[in-house]
């Protein structure tokens, strides 16, 4: 886990011909495989540069990076037109956004589809996530040292996200909560914000199938591959790349559970390519049971844990369908982004002549949804041979549940459900504007939002003018 060099790919896009020369660049270094990490990036050890390949890379949208203050941007591009998504968001604009970042973030950044179950909506410090309105985004912040984390106040516009994003990384320090920050950020850009009017609400979905030779459309396929090590061959890699170019198939994409997808593979190439992956020896039909863990990476140990514990499920014939696992070493910066979390504990630091066997908490969220970033702790300091039953009554547990909506009457008994609603007050006589009804005084018809008042707008009881509203929460 140590001395890596990432290779930062933009949301996880890069093209045939991008891959091809980070693969020259690997097998510059000897290598015969690479690996591909949870923030859809590349990695490989640190080598010694080789400074006619570094130029090369000058050349790209990727960036070699080891030092690990900069982080990759997420996004679910990779999920576009082959699973479940919001209507109005296509690949396209995925693709602008992306290449509107003419900066290298400090802080991780991620741009989401809440209608896909691909790539974790809130693994990031700025968690874009797609509203209703067409383009338009709810922002979600875990930023450094915040205790919780909280929406921004309105909707980000597609076009705004990377500026908004970098007056964030620059300004954050100097708020004391997101209301501040939100002054701070207006004072600075221009930017095309828009009233929340529902509160995000992301749904549980079943975690997807996404290896194989699937249809997409009438006339294409697209290909998920994923392999146990997570090392994948240069030299298949390399004539893969050549079949995308030979095919027009422009893009290879990242996901964040070390594997990747094509889309837009010609339906007769189908066979063509069925015989290269023969050829390679590459199994395209692993078990869910296989697909859905996410391990650290270049760790053998957590890798060999992983087959011991589905080897165990295969033999007690479990589904996991729509569960996924995460294999971590027990820190304080750990962030998951799946169902359930075996968590190993560091070996006590007071036992140093003797070997000690390894122990591991096994934690699950609330829901077994991970878009609630709720987990709660199942078992704790457990032996190996006791994670396997745990898992399993886990398992269990969560099919008891499958499909139970909480009941909402019945949280009144001992909780107040309370619903956060946002709008527009005048600072100096406190009076409301609700875009829901509007101001009859002004001739200002319900429905219409505040972002689209003329600029002359005064407050109808005070004549406070327009600057003079801020946005507040009740």
């Amino acid at each position: 886990m140590v001395d890596l060099k990432r290779v930062f790919i933009k949301g996880g896009i890069l093209s045939p011909s991008e891959l091809k020369q980070i693969i020259d660049y690997a097998a510059s270094l000897g290598l015969d495989a690479l690996h591909f990490g949870s923030r859809q990036d590349i990695i490989f050890p640190e080598h010694t540069s080789n400074t006619t390949i570094e130029h090369q890379f000058s050349k790209l949208s990727t960036s070699m990076i080891s030092d690990t203050e900069y982080s990759n941007i997420v996004c679910s591009y990779v999920s576009a037109d082959i699973f479940f998504n919001t209507s109005w968001l296509s690949g396209v604009t995925y693709l602008y956004i992306i290449e509107s970042f003419k900066h290298q973030p400090k802080l991780k950044i991620n741009i989401t589809d809440p209608k896909q179950q691909l790539v974790p909506l809130f693994s990031g410090q700025l968690n874009f996530i797609a509203s209703q309105q067409e383009d338009y985004w709810y922002l979600n912040l875990k930023l450094p040292n915040w205790e919780d984390s909280v929406y921004y106040p309105v909707l980000v516009y597609s076009w705004d996200i990377s500026s908004i994003s970098k007056k964030i990384e620059e300004i954050y320090t100097d708020a004391e909560d997101v209301d501040e920050l939100f002054m701070l950020v207006n004072s600075e850009i221009e930017t095309n914000n828009r009233t929340i009017e529902t509160p995000l609400k992301v749904d549980f979905k079943p975690f997807p199938y996404y290896e194989g030779m699937n249809k997409m459309g009438i006339k294409q396929y697209w290909l998920g591959l994923y392999w146990r090590n997570n090392q994948y061959n240069l030299k298949f890699l390399r004539d893969f790349c050549n079949f995308c170019l030979d095919n027009r198939v422009g893009k290879i994409c990242i996901t964040p559970w070390k594997s990747f997808i094509v889309k837009g593979i010609p339906k007769e190439r189908k066979l063509m390519l069925e015989k290269l992956l023969g050829k390679a020896g590459i199994n395209v039909r692993h078990s869910l049971l296989e697909l859905n863990w996410h391990l650290p990476v270049n760790d053998s140990n957590a890798l060999l844990l992983k087959k011991y514990i589905v080897q165990n499920f295969d033999q007690n014939d479990i589904s996991t369908y729509g569960l996924t696992f995460a294999i971590v070493n027990n820190s304080s910066e750990n962030s998951y982004f799946t169902s359930i979390v075996v968590e190993k504990n560091s070996p006590p630091t007071l036992v140093k002549d003797f070997k000690v066997r390894d122990t591991y908490n096994v934690l699950y969220c609330e829901n077994f949804n991970p878009n609630t970033q709720k987990y709660k702790v199942y078992a704790q300091d457990v032996d190996k041979i006791e994670l396997s039953g745990l898992l399993m009554e886990l398992s269990q547990l969560y099919f008891d549940e499958f499909g139970n909506e909480p009941d909402n009457n019945d949280a009144g008994k001992n909780n107040k459900i309370i619903e956060k609603m946002t709008a527009h007050q005048c600072a100096d006589c406190l009076t409301l504007y609700d875009a829901s009804f509007g101001d009859e005084k002004a001739n200002i018809a319900p429905g219409t939002l505040f972002e689209s008042l003329e600029n002359t707008y005064q407050c109808s009881v005070c004549e406070a003018p327009k600057e003079s509203f801020v946005i507040v929460e009740f």
